[in-house]
C-alpha cells in the first residue's frame, strides 16, 4: 500500500473513531457510505473502439447509466446472440476493450455499461441491489442475453440476477475474480478501519433497512444453487481483493456446470487483462 493510500485510510479510521464516541450509529451510516463509494478513478484512456459503438442510456433510481453496443461488422442485431460485460467496483466498461473485439470475432453484439457511481455514467454510490437492479434494465430494454461475463464485483451482480431469472445451460456465466460472500468484503473493510462490534451491528442493521436483505443473502455461494448456466470461474492465487480462500469452498460443493481455472501471478485486476485468459473467455461463450 502506498504512503498516500495509508494516510488517507489513517485520517478516516480517526475520523470514524472519533464518531463512534459520539453515535455508533451515525459512525456506521459514514462508514457504510465509504463502502459503497469508489475513489480509484480508471486512468486507462478511452479507446476510439468506444467512437464506433452505439451510445446507449437510460435513467436509473435518479441516475443515468451510460453504456455502448456494438455489433459485427454488417449484421443485424435481431439474428444475434448478445455478450454483456460487467466490470468490478472502481473500475469501467473502458477496461475491457480486448473482450469487446474478442467477441465481436466470435460474431456476437456486444453490451457493456458503467454502474453508478463509475465511468460516465452518473451518481456517487454504488450498491449491490442497484447494480443487480442496473442489469435487470438492460436485460429488459436490450435482452434477452445469451452470455454474461463480470469481473470481481460485476460477477456477483450478475449472479445474483441471473438466479432471478428463467434461463437454462444454454446460457454461458463468466466470473473472473468474483466476491464470494459480502460478508467477507465487510469483514475486511472493518478490519482495514479498526471499527468495533457496535459499529458493525448497527452497519448490518442499516444495510438490511436499505435493502430488506441480510448481507448473508449477498452470497455467490448461495446464488449457484439457483444458476443452471453453464460458468467458466477463473480465479488467482495470489488475488488479495478476493482472496482464492473463499472460492475453495464453492469448488468443493462440485456443482455439475461450473468449470473453474485457477491461474498464478496475476492477482485480482492483471487476470481479466492477460492474453490467456481473454482467449479462453471468447471460446467458452
Amino acid at each position: 500500500m502506498k504512503l498516500k493510500q495509508k494516510l488517507a485510510i489513517g485520517y478516516v479510521r480517526a475520523r470514524l473513531h472519533i464518531l463512534t464516541l459520539v453515535s455508533p450509529r451515525q459512525a456506521a451510516k459514514k462508514a457504510f457510505s465509504l463502502f459503497c463509494t469508489p475513489r480509484r478513478k480508471p486512468g486507462k484512456k478511452r479507446s476510439p473502439l468506444f467512437d464506433k459503438g452505439e451510445e446507449l442510456s437510460f435513467h436509473l433510481e435518479g441516475h443515468s447509466v451510460r453504456g455502448h453496443r456494438w455489433l459485427p461488422h454488417q449484421a443485424s442485431s435481431d439474428t444475434l446472440k448478445k455478450v454483456l460485460i460487467a466490470h468490478g467496483f472502481e473500475s469501467s466498461s473502458r477496461n475491457f476493450e480486448q473482450y469487446v473485439n474478442a467477441f465481436l470475432k466470435r460474431g456476437y453484439e456486444v453490451l457493456a455499461f458503467d454502474a453508478p457511481a463509475h465511468g460516465r455514467s452518473g451518481g456517487g454510490r454504488i450498491t449491490l441491489p442497484l447494480y443487480v437492479d442496473m442489469i435487470r434494465a438492460i436485460y429488459d430494454r436490450y435482452g434477452p442475453i445469451h452470455s454474461l461475463m463480470g469481473h470481481s464485483l460485476g460477477g456477483l451482480a450478475l449472479s445474483l440476477f441471473l438466479e432471478s431469472i428463467a434461463h437454462d445451460r444454454s446460457t454461458r456465466l463468466v466470473l473472473i475474480s468474483p466476491p464470494v460472500e459480502m460478508v467477507s468484503a465487510v469483514d475486511m473493510f472493518f478490519q482495514m478501519l479498526e471499527l468495533d462490534n457496535d459499529v458493525r451491528t448497527a452497519f448490518d442493521e442499516y444495510a438490511y433497512h436499505l435493502s430488506g436483505r441480510p448481507f448473508s443473502w449477498f452470497s455467490l455461494r448461495r446464488a449457484l444453487h439457483g444458476i443452471k448456466a453453464e460458468v467458466l470461474w477463473l480465479h488467482d492465487e495470489d488475488d488479495d481483493i478476493t482472496p482464492l480462500a473463499d472460492t475453495l469452498p464453492v469448488k468443493k460443493d462440485g456443482h455439475p456446470n461450473v468449470r473453474f481455472i485457477i491461474t498464478k501471478g496475476l492477482g485480482h485486476r492483471k487476470i481479466y487483462r492477460d492474453g490467456d485468459v481473454i482467449r479462453q473467455v471468447a471460446a467458452f461463450v
